[in-house]
């Protein structure tokens, strides 16, 4: 075979929507400049995009650096490594990380809840670098990108009743809306998102109050030297979702879910109960969903059932049942009880203003500027 034959068969291989993505997170997303640095962590089923993302940065005079973790070597290692290394960092990463410009992470699905061959203590010791690892990042001012597609595996597949490659092809796509479309539809409504305001969610349960309080964020795909400033410096790709934080006393009354991925599986229909902030009584809407929410639920102190954050979906590209609900166009999630529940077909109104009326987002004005 000729040279420029093999040329030909390993471009047909790469599918074109790598290198789109690609091109969208090194200009767009990381905003990558000629000799910046740039290091791509990948797993097993991010390598072949990790490799369209090095051709990107090269093309624009940057200098990509490609990590490889083997997954199996992951799982090898949670089993083997003495606990007291056991999710820590080595002196190398952290100093990797303080010669980084930008990093693009691409994680693999064995970090993820939804792999039942490890253990939930063991998983959770295995990343326990998490923390550290931000803190990092935010020191040395990195801006980044994790791709959540990364996550999609065959058991994560399973519970949603997909094939992998059809999960991670809609997230891809859904991953390619334009940041200006995002903050459009939602900086008008993070406008009304001020601490103290009183909000109600109605559900076909009934209604839940809380009051608004906290942190207020917007993944819109961009990790700018404002966001490094912030301490928001990595930045979720597939975009769209706004997030606010709950006075965790604040929440009572009734609300229905319509899907949440656990470690458990799927639960895909139940009504909580909030009374004072804290879930007091959660029901399944059938047997199965019962026993998850019950498996999901019991390992949580009853002192730490509390409500403390909600988001709003904005990505109208990104559909139910492709492992990514909070980012659809109108989702309501709520989280911080143990679960990260999605209203569906919720209306929320803060104040006077309907923010999304029966799962859809509404047109909003803009008010002020946002600082």
């Amino acid at each position: 075979m000729s040279s420029s034959s093999r040329k030909k068969s390993r471009s047909k291989s790469v599918p074109p929507l790598h290198s789109k993505l690609a091109n969208k997170i090194v200009s767009e997303s990381l905003n990558l400049k000629p000799g910046e640095t740039l290091t791509i962590e990948a797993w097993n089923n991010g390598l072949d995009f990790a490799k369209e993302v090095v051709k990107s940065a090269k093309k624009i005079g940057a200098f990509p650096l490609l990590i490889f973790e083997d997954e199996d070597t992951y799982i090898w290692g949670l089993n083997n490594t003495p606990k007291e290394a056991l999710g820590k960092m080595g002196k190398h990463e952290l100093g990797l990380l303080s010669s980084t410009d930008a990093y693009v992470f691409i994680p693999g699905p064995s970090i993820g809840t939804y792999t039942p061959s490890i253990p939930k203590e063991q998983g959770s010791a295995g990343t326990a670098y998490n923390s550290s690892w931000y803190e990092a990042a935010e020191n040395a001012g990195v801006r980044g990108v994790r791709l959540t597609f990364g996550y999609v595996g065959p058991d994560l597949a399973k519970i949603l009743g997909k094939k992998t490659e059809d999960i991670v092809l809609r997230q891809m796509k859904a991953a390619l809306v334009s940041s200006d479309e995002i903050l459009k539809t939602g900086t008008p409504i993070m406008q009304r998102l001020s601490d103290g305001t009183k909000a109600k969610l109605e559900t076909a349960a009934g209604t839940l109050e809380f009051r608004l309080n906290g942190d207020l964020g917007i993944e819109d795909g961009i990790a700018s030297e404002a966001d490094v400033a912030a301490k928001n410096n990595i930045s979720y790709v597939l975009a769209g979702m706004i997030w606010k934080e709950v006075d965790a006393e604040s929440a009572n009354g009734k609300v229905t879910i319509t899907s949440s991925i656990t470690r458990a599986g799927w639960i895909n229909g139940a009504v909580l109960e909030f009374r004072n902030g804290r879930l007091v009584s959660w029901k399944g809407k059938d047997k199965q969903n019962q026993q998850k929410l019950d498996k999901i639920l019991s390992d949580v102190p009853e002192e730490k059932r509390k409500l403390t954050m909600i988001t709003i979906g904005l990505n109208p590209e990104i559909s139910y049942g492709f492992a990514q609900d909070r980012f659809v166009s109108g989702a309501i999630s709520l989280s911080g009880f143990g679960l990260s529940a999605v209203a569906s077909k919720g209306t929320l109104t803060v104040e006077s203003d309907t923010l999304v009326q029966k799962g859809k987002v509404a047109t909003l004005s803009e008010v002020v500027a946002l600082p």
